[in-house]
């Protein structure tokens, strides 16, 4: 049977599996291990030992669990709302400054959480109900809430980013470097897009009555909580950039400093501590299946060739070097309309990254932009799974076609992103370089 036949079909069995609602770890095991019955026998399974233990015995690893602990307790710190308040007071008087402050506060958890449902979820708690109370256009507050919550994969520490440099030895230090100034370019097309319309069209995001103004002194309180945040953020990815620290040390830091945070604003007690720590076990076991699932199932899908399956293509299409490079992208985007995208880098990094090197391309440029494909994917209609990480959280008169509406014009900034970095790789390795040489 060929290689293209093979792969069809086993993405097809996982398809099935998942709209059977069986767990995607265990999908992505039973079917490998089925398939790789059928093709070798049944001792192909005296390898799934080997292979688990190597899926989870990797040091990077461990800044997983650490930065998702981090996560959780700022969280509950109430750092979140400290910083959805200061950014409204300081925004307030500026039309779409409620909007603008959502994507900054975002942009700002992204590079404390590591993961994408937290911004959204948080912002759309809290930004959300403020911004349509206050006569925001429904698109515009949507769009910007699910926008500014998507930058958690991009902005470092990422843990997809983690994952990705686990599965393909790439430098994790320039991994997260390397995510930066793609992170601010599209943060900052966000703002600009926000600040436009607001010029524009006034009447779709006001700024704040006068009277609701705040005091001077207040102002030096929303001050004092972006300091604490952005102390934080300098102190887990400074430590890394200058180099002073790997980024499990890093994470070991970040959790001391969210304690510290949730103790300054006197959230931090046992019942903190404990839902902060199951919900951390429950991802980090969650994460550890589906590593120990798709690396099964990567491992049986590139001893059936896989490897050859796009230099295949390549050669029968007559593609250039960067026609396969769009092609995987499209890949990814297609697979993320029905995966999550720790899984998509799983199953597609160790099978890709190879391919990339061997075409003459940075590892870590290759890394952005499957990234940056990740957050356009899970956030592209009809199913991609953060859109309805929204619809948990927003208003009961929000529809699903309320937020697909409202994302188009952000999806469009994020292909003008992906388009920059792919044709200026500069912007991905320019900064790793300048620090790590």
């Amino acid at each position: 049977m060929s290689i293209e036949l093979l792969t069809l079909l086993l993405f097809l069995g996982i398809l099935l599996t998942f709209a059977a609602g069986i767990p995607v770890a265990f999908a992505l095991g039973a079917i490998a291990m089925l398939f790789g019955a059928f093709v070798w026998g049944p001792q192909c399974f005296n390898i799934i030992p080997h292979t688990a233990t190597n899926a989870i015995s990797g040091f990077i690893l461990l800044a997983v669990p650490l930065f998702l602990f981090m996560g959780q307790v700022l969280l509950r710190s109430g750092l979140g709302e400290a910083m959805f308040h200061a950014m409204h007071v300081l925004a307030g008087r500026v039309r779409g400054g409620l909007a603008i402050a959502v994507i900054v506060v975002c942009t700002f958890l992204g590079a404390m959480v590591g993961i994408i449902g937290a911004g959204i979820m948080l912002s759309g708690t809290i930004a959300l109900p403020t911004m349509l109370k206050r006569g925001y256009n429904r698109y515009l507050a949507l769009g910007s809430v699910m926008a500014g919550g998507g930058m958690g994969i991009l902005i470092p520490p990422s843990v997809p980013m983690i994952v990705f440099c686990s599965q393909t030895n790439a430098s994790i230090g320039k991994m997260f470097a390397g995510g930066m100034v793609p992170g601010l370019i599209m943060s900052s097309l966000f703002i600009i897009y926000i600040a436009g319309r607001s010029w524009i069209q006034p009447e779709l995001c006001p700024a704040l009555p006068k009277e609701e103004r705040t005091a001077p002194g207040e102002k030096l309180i929303a001050l004092r909580d972006a300091l604490v945040a952005f102390g934080l953020i300098f102190t887990v990815l400074g430590t890394i950039l200058i180099g002073a620290a790997t980024p499990t040390e890093a994470a070991a830091i970040g959790v001391v400093g969210a304690c510290l945070i949730a103790m300054f604003y006197r959230r931090f007690n046992i019942g903190v501590l404990k839902e902060a720590s199951i919900n951390t076990m429950k991802m980090t076991g969650l994460l550890v299946w589906i590593l120990i699932g798709a690396m099964v199932f990567t491992n049986f899908h590139m001893m059936m060739g896989a490897g050859k399956l796009l230099n295949h293509l390549a050669t029968f299409y007559n593609l250039p070097p960067m026609g396969v490079i769009t092609m995987m992208q499209v890949s990814m985007i297609v697979l993320g309309c029905f995966m999550d995208e720790l899984l998509i880098v799983l199953i597609c990094a160790p099978l890709y990254t190879p391919i990339a090197v061997s075409l003459g391309y940075d590892p870590i440029w290759f890394g952005i932009l499957m990234i940056l494909n990740m957050e356009i994917a899970i956030q592209t209609p009809p199913y991609g799974f953060a859109l309805f990480y929204l619809k948990a959280v927003a208003p009961p008169d929000v529809t699903m076609l309320d937020i697909y509406k409202s994302i188009a014009p952000f999806l469009a900034m994020k292909f003008v992103v992906l388009g920059l970095v792919m044709f200026f790789p500069q912007l991905a390795i320019w900064l790793p370089n300048l620090i790590f040489g």
